[in-house]
């Protein structure tokens, strides 16, 4: 029993970082992130677009994490395009993970 939950397990965090290793990140400096309110409005933007997997939000930091599936990638104008539609000026962009 103890032989097959270690491979079940080992197997498990196998796959969660082969789907990670597999998608595209995108970093992205936003101004004005204060309250979950305007998270909250950024990552609704970013959840109606076609091949987004996740969004996270740091306001301490003014940073928007997008985690995009492996076939879905962004120019900086689109991205800085779903801030502004949000309400919010990207400042900057950097990509992480391919």
């Amino acid at each position: 029993m103890k032989v097959f939950l270690l491979v079940f397990v080992t197997s498990l965090f196998g796959w969660s970082a082969s789907s990670l290793a597999s998608s595209n990140q995108y970093n992205l400096r936003v101004d004005g992130l204060a309250c979950p309110f305007c998270a909250y409005g950024i990552e609704k933007e970013f959840t109606r677009t076609k091949g987004v997997v996740k969004v996270d939000i740091d306001m301490v930091n003014g940073l928007v994490i997008v985690t995009t599936s492996t076939d879905k990638t962004f120019a900086e104008a689109e991205l800085s395009e779903i801030i502004n539609n949000a309400g919010f000026t990207m400042k900057s962009m950097s990509q992480a993970g391919h």
